[in-house]
C-alpha cells in the first residue's frame, strides 16, 4: 500500500506534467519513494544529486518545488544549480560519469559530502555506465551512491527480452570494488543503510514496478511514455486518493 506521502506526490506530478507537456509516467512512478526518500530523509544541503534516468523527472520536479526551487519543467532536467539541478540528463549513460566526477572532484578537496545518481536499469545497458563502474571502483570513491531503479521495463519493452544487463552488473560491481546492496524501492530500505560510514563506492539495485501506484500503469512497457488523459486519468487520480 501507498502511503498518503507517495499518493500525493503521483497526483502533484500528474498536475505538473499535465500542465506542461510532460509524460514518462510510467519510470516517474517507479522511483518515486526512492526520491521521496533521498530528499526527505537521506540528502543534505552538501550532497548532491543526478536523475540519470532523466525522463523520470515529474516526481522530481515536485519534490524540487516542494524545497522552494522552481526549476524550469521540461520533458528532462536541464542544468540549473540555483534550482537543485547539477546535471542536463535524458540521454542514457550520462548521469554515473558525471557524478563519478563530482565524487572524485570532492574526494581530491577532502569533502566529505556524499554524490547520489539514480539511473534507470535500461541505462545499465550503455558502455559508459559499465566504464565508469569500474573506474569508480578503482578509485575508490567512497562518497559515491548509484541507485538503479530495478523496474524491468525500458522504452521499447522488457529489459529481459533486449538484453539482461543486472544479474551480469551485480557480480561485475562486486568485483570492480563496490558495495552492492539489493532493496525493494518502495518499502524505504534505502532509508535503513548508513551512507556516511561507507569504506568504497555503493551500488543500491531497488526492485520496483513501473508505473507502481496506478494499476493500469503498473509492469506495462507501453506507459514507458504514454500520455494521460480523459477516463483515464480519472482512474488514475482516483486510485491515487
Amino acid at each position: 500500500m501507498l502511503s498518503e506521502r507517495s499518493k500525493k506526490v503521483r497526483r502533484d506530478a500528474i498536475a505538473l506534467s499535465k500542465s506542461n507537456g510532460g509524460y514518462h509516467y510510467g519510470g516517474s512512478f517507479s522511483c518515486a519513494e526512492i526520491l521521496i526518500d533521498l530528499f526527505d530523509k537521506i540528502l543534505n544541503d552538501e550532497d548532491r544529486f543526478v536523475l540519470s534516468k532523466g525522463h523520470g523527472c515529474w516526481v522530481y520536479y515536485v519534490l524540487l518545488r516542494e524545497q522552494g526551487f522552481n526549476p524550469i519543467l521540461e520533458g528532462h532536467p536541464h542544468y540549473d544549480p540555483a534550482n537543485g539541478i547539477f546535471c542536463t540528463t535524458g540521454s542514457m549513460g550520462h548521469g554515473l560519469p558525471v557524478a563519478m566526477g563530482m565524487s572524485l572532484a570532492r574526494k581530491l578537496k577532502g569533502d566529505k559530502s556524499k554524490v547520489f545518481v539514480l539511473m534507470g536499469d535500461g541505462e545499465c545497458q550503455e558502455g559508459t555506465t559499465w566504464e565508469s563502474l569500474l573506474l569508480a571502483g578503482k578509485l575508490k570513491l567512497d562518497n559515491l551512491v548509484a541507485i538503479i531503479d530495478n523496474n524491468g521495463i525500458q522504452g521499447s519493452g522488457f529489459v529481459e527480452e533486449i538484453l539482461p544487463v543486472i544479474e551480469v552488473l551485480i557480480p561485475t560491481a562486486k568485483a570492480a570494488g563496490w558495495e552492492v546492496l539489493e532493496i525493494d524501492g518502495h518499502n524505504s530500505e534505502i532509508t535503513e543503510i548508513d551512507f556516511r560510514k561507507a569504506l568504497k563506492p555503493t551500488l543500491i539495485v531497488a526492485k520496483t514496478i513501473k508505473g507502481k501506484g496506478v494499476s493500469f500503469m503498473e509492469n506495462s512497457p507501453k506507459w514507458h511514455s504514454n500520455w494521460l488523459a480523459g477516463e483515464l486519468e480519472q482512474q488514475a487520480l482516483e486510485e491515487l486518493a
